[in-house]
């Protein structure tokens, strides 16, 4: 019996010794010392009431996916900066919400750093467990591009040991699919209230795009919620049971969509979808 409660408290204390790096405090404790330059003591927080102050008019989009604190803070070479502000939400599925509205085409992938990260010449931006993180340096160069990646990697690990993507996301199939669209929209997806949040990647089929989505009710009733609101608005009859539909959605065309369980998988583009047989069994694809 000893040994079990050994086994148990052991157990526990592993567990508590992976929790991330989230406070202030804990944030800037994670960051690592970087040869030539120097970690400022100095640590600024914004909350939801203040973020403003800092990005101004970004801070709506942060807000909409769910923000919670940022932390800013800075190593300093001389006259040279590297800025880090690690914003906090509310969920990791925010944090890479948040990452995703911002991906950008013209951006470099690194492999191996957080969940998903990109960069440029003088900045690199990725997310880790709740929080994204966004640096920036004051200049270019192979030392500034450097220092971001060592900064970058230790970071990221200290904020969640194992980073990824959200689970739902990992279960779209990998056909057609466009490199790096994956996306999560808290809210007001293709323009309705009812429809959050939403999971999507897109994808490429003889030459048509589409975005594939899937909501998460979380039981078979909320997506039954869900369906039932988008279908009053369609003003279309809510099926007995489970299966294939076709939502007749007067602001965005022919929406395919098919109900399982607590999800609901569908597709969209902007002219309506016209191949809804190929995108049904394109559904069942899904490792859902």
């Amino acid at each position: 019996m000893k040994r079990i409660f050994y086994f148990i408290l052991i157990s526990l204390l592993c567990f508590a010794g992976q929790a991330y790096s989230q406070t202030p405090q804990q944030l800037h404790a994670g960051l690592p010392k970087v040869a030539g330059w120097e970690l400022s003591a100095d640590i600024e927080v914004f909350n939801r009431d203040n973020l403003y102050e800092r990005i101004n008019g970004a801070a709506p989009l942060y807000l909409e996916n769910n923000f919670q604190e940022m932390t800013s803070m800075v190593y300093t070479q001389g006259d040279e900066y590297i800025t880090i502000q690690a914003y906090r939400h509310a969920s990791p599925e925010d944090a890479f919400g948040m990452y995703a509205s911002e991906r950008s085409s013209e951006m470099k992938h690194y492999p191996g750093i957080g969940g998903d990260a990109q960069g440029d010449e003088y900045g690199l931006y990725f997310f880790s467990g709740s929080v994204y993180v966004k640096m920036t340096s004051s200049n270019e160069g192979e030392q500034f591009s450097q220092a971001l990646k060592e900064i970058a990697k230790v970071l990221a690990g200290k904020i969640d040991a194992n980073p990824s993507y959200p689970p739902i996301i990992k279960s779209f199939p990998e056909m057609f699919k466009v490199a790096y669209s994956e996306a999560y929209v808290t809210q007001n997806y293709i323009g309705h209230e009812f429809l959050k949040p939403v999971y999507t990647v897109d994808y490429i089929y003889d030459g048509q795009k589409f975005q594939a989505f899937v909501i998460d009710g979380k039981t078979a009733a909320g997506a039954k919620q869900i369906l039932g609101e988008y279908l009053k608005f369609a003003k279309q009859d809510l099926p007995a049971i489970e299966g294939k539909l076709l939502i007749k959605d007067r602001y965005n065309g022919s929406i395919p969509m098919v109900w399982k369980g607590q999800y609901l998988i569908g597709a969209f583009n902007d002219a309506g979808i016209d191949f809804p047989e190929i995108i049904y069994d394109f559904f069942e694809m899904f490792k859902l």
